[in-house]
C-alpha cells in the first residue's frame, strides 16, 4: 500500500512563498515519479508540476512556469513544491499523486494511481 500525505499549506499574502511536502510510504514509492495537482473551488483538478523518479524530467503548467520548483532528494521519499511569487489564482487544494510509472511526467491525472488528502493553500490579495 502507498500512502502520500501532504503538508506545508496555509494562508500567505499575493507575493509570497510557501514550501509544500509529500511524504511517502509503501515499497513501491521508489520507482515512480511524482506530481503535484491542484483544484479550486467549482474548478477541475489542474496539473501543477512532475518530476520523474530520477529527477532529470521535470514538467511544470504554464501557469507557475518560472515561480515554482519541484524536487525530489536523494532519500526519494518526499517530494516538495517551493511555491514563490504566489498569486491570488494560486488559491486551491493541493494533491500529491504517484504511480504512473518512474519516467512518466505529465498531466493526465488519470495514470497517477496514488493521491494524498490534499493541502489547502489560500492566497490573499
Amino acid at each position: 500500500q502507498v500512502q502520500l500525505v501532504e503538508s506545508g499549506g496555509g494562508l500567505v499574502q499575493a507575493g509570497g512563498s510557501l514550501r509544500l511536502s509529500c511524504a511517502a510510504s509503501g515499497r513501491i514509492f521508489s520507482n515512480y515519479a511524482m506530481g503535484w495537482f491542484r483544484q479550486a473551488p467549482g474548478k477541475e483538478r489542474e496539473f501543477v508540476a512532475a518530476i520523474s523518479w530520477s529527477g532529470g524530467s521535470i514538467t511544470y503548467a504554464d501557469s507557475v512556469k518560472g515561480r515554482f520548483t519541484i524536487s525530489m532528494p536523494n532519500a526519494k521519499n518526499t517530494v516538495y513544491l517551493q511555491m514563490n511569487s504566489l498569486k491570488s489564482d494560486d488559491t486551491a487544494v493541493y494533491y500529491c499523486a504517484a504511480g504512473a510509472g518512474p519516467y512518466y511526467t505529465g498531466s493526465d491525472d488519470s495514470r497517477y494511481r496514488y493521491w494524498g488528502q490534499g493541502t489547502q493553500v489560500t492566497v490573499s490579495s
